[in-house]
C-alpha cells in the first residue's frame, strides 16, 4: 500500500469578511474533503461545516476501507453526500438565518488500491502525474454546461458573468442526485489537489500546474497555491489540500 503525505491551508482572502470554506482530513488518511459554503453571513459557513461533519461519519459507517467493491463505495459516497444534503436543506427550512444556505463538496476516498474522487458543485480535484495535469471532477456550473453545449469556450467561461452560478450543490434538491465520481489507481509520485473555486478564480490550469511542480513538500506547496491564487486576484475564500503518494 502506498504512503501518503499531505498539506492543507484555508484563508479568508482579500475580499471576504469571513471564511465559508471548510476542510477535513481523516486521521487515518482514508478520506479528504473540501467544502465551499454559500449563503451569506454565517449560513455558508454552517453549510460547509455540516458537510465536513456529516459526510465523514457516514463514510466510516458505510465503507470497508480495506477492500470494498467499487459499487459499494460509489453508493456509500452518494448516500453520505445525499444525507448531508438533506440535513442542510432541512436546517435551512427551519432556521430563518440559514435560509438558502448551501455548499459545494469535493472529496477523495481511499479504499483498497483505489482513490475515488467525487464532487458536487464547482470545487475540484486534480491529478498531477508525470508532468500531465488532469481535472478529475466536473463542475456543476452554468458556464460548464455552456462549454459542453459549445456555446462558449473554456477561456470565455473563466470570466463569464455566470461562472459562479451552480445548478447543483448541497442544500438544493439537485444536490442529492448523486456524486460525480472518478476512480484512480494511485501511483508513486502522484500529486492530487482538492480545492475550492477560490483557487481556480486566481489561477488557470497551466499556472496551477506550475505551482504544484515547484516544490516537493506538500505543505509548502499548499501554502504556495493559496498565495499564488491570492496574488492572482482571487475574490473568494481560498482553500486546498495537496496530497502526495510516496
Amino acid at each position: 500500500m502506498p504512503e501518503l503525505r499531505y498539506g492543507q491551508l484555508s484563508i479568508t482572502g482579500n475580499y471576504r469578511k469571513n471564511n465559508e470554506d471548510n476542510l477535513y482530513i481523516d486521521s487515518e488518511s482514508r478520506f479528504f474533503i473540501v467544502a465551499d459554503g454559500m449563503g451569506g453571513q454565517s449560513a455558508g459557513e454552517k453549510a460547509s461545516e455540516l458537510a465536513v461533519d456529516l459526510v465523514p461519519k457516514k463514510l466510516e459507517g458505510l465503507i470497508d476501507f480495506i477492500g470494498d467493491s467499487s459499487e459499494n463505495v460509489r453508493k456509500a459516497i452518494d448516500d453520505a453526500v445525499g444525507h448531508a444534503n438533506g440535513e442542510i436543506m432541512a436546517l435551512g427550512r427551519v432556521d430563518p438565518e440559514l435560509t438558502n444556505m448551501g455548499t459545494t463538496i469535493v472529496l477523495i476516498v481511499w479504499v483498497g488500491d483505489t482513490f475515488y474522487a467525487g464532487n458536487v458543485g464547482d470545487s475540484r480535484a486534480y491529478l498531477l502525474r508525470k508532468g500531465k495535469f488532469t481535472q478529475l471532477t466536473k463542475d456543476h456550473s452554468l458556464t460548464q454546461a455552456l462549454v459542453e453545449a459549445g456555446t462558449i469556450s473554456a477561456d470565455e467561461a473563466r470570466t463569464h458573468r455566470y461562472k459562479n452560478v451552480l445548478y447543483r450543490y448541497l442544500g438544493s434538491k439537485e444536490g442529492g442526485e448523486g456524486v460525480y465520481t472518478e476512480e484512480v489507481k494511485p501511483e508513486k509520485g502522484d500529486r492530487f489537489l482538492l480545492c475550492t473555486d477560490g483557487v481556480t478564480d486566481g489561477l488557470d490550469d497551466p499556472e496551477l500546474q506550475q505551482v504544484l511542480e515547484a516544490d516537493e513538500d506538500p505543505q509548502q506547496t499548499a501554502d504556495a497555491v493559496i498565495l499564488a491564487a491570492q496574488k492572482g486576484g482571487s475574490k473568494d475564500n481560498i482553500t486546498c489540500i495537496v496530497l502526495d503518494v510516496l
